[in-house]
């Protein structure tokens, strides 16, 4: 009988893990360890340590604790992305609580993960996130879209910067109000089929995989330079839940669609 060949450094995912202690990021390096599809990157429980591991070893996925964070504003996740754009960051919550979640999602985070979720998942979620899904479970979703629906987020979106066309601009703005594909083919004198297209143009050209991050990055690339109404939660939950998901126990995963 064959062996089974191991999977070599260069197939294997590279995961950066921080935790709150040395002694908790080796136990956490330890379990995902073995694993045999993850390269595990123990890092040192300082921001200053994290980024450096970042910068050299431009890890697929960064596991990172939330009690890292000294800013209260994830800064430290907008350095991650900064270090090296192409690696995914799941931030290690302590609970769920409503402002945590929304400001690891605003800062950049791929993915939350609270550590009252059974551990196994915590691969499932690696796994899932470095396809370029969204983690979250379906209490966090609803933290985040009633957060989206706050007066205090930008009330117009300013995304050409050369990156979108004025057409594919108007469309997040649709999206951004939680609109349908049908609504905003409506509003904008186009076909279901049209709008399908440019959403998955806009997907490619933003790095983003769900409309949820489509939301995510017009709010936190928007400006207050155009006018753009504040849609309610209800309705950009309906928007998102337009799409396919897949619901793992508690946890909800936006798959990539245009629909």
């Amino acid at each position: 009988m064959g062996q089974l060949t191991p999977l070599s450094n260069q197939t294997r995912m590279r995961v950066l893990a921080a935790d709150s202690t040395s002694m908790t990021t080796q136990l956490l390096v330890e379990a995902l360890g073995r694993d045999a599809q993850f390269e595990m990157m123990e890092s040192p429980s300082t921001t200053s340590a994290i980024l450096a591991l970042v910068k050299a070893k431009k890890p697929e996925i960064a596991v990172i604790s939330a009690q890292l964070d000294q800013s209260g504003n994830f800064d430290l996740v907008r350095e991650v992305r900064l270090q090296s754009p192409a690696t995914r960051v799941i931030v290690l919550l302590d609970s769920s609580e409503r402002n945590k979640v929304t400001e690891a999602f605003r800062a950049g985070a791929a993915g939350v993960f609270c550590r009252t979720e059974p551990f196994r998942l915590l691969a499932k979620c690696i796994q899932c996130v470095a396809n370029g899904q969204v983690w979250a479970s379906s209490s966090e979703l609803h933290f985040l879209l009633e957060a989206l629906a706050q007066p205090s987020f930008p009330s117009g979106l300013n995304l050409n910067g050369g990156l979108l066309s004025a057409r594919e601009t108007d469309v997040v703005r649709c999206v951004a109000e939680g609109l349908s594909n049908r609504e905003i083919a409506q509003r904008l004198t186009l076909t279901e089929h049209t709008v399908k297209n440019y959403l998955f143009r806009i997907f490619d050209k933003l790095g983003v995989s769900s409309r949820v991050e489509v939301v995510l990055y017009a709010f936190r690339n928007g400006s207050a330079s155009q006018a753009s109404p504040i849609p309610s939660s209800r309705r950009l939950a309906r928007s998102v839940h337009n799409s396919p998901q897949l619901v793992t126990k508690d946890s909800m995963l936006i798959r990539k669609t245009a629909t």
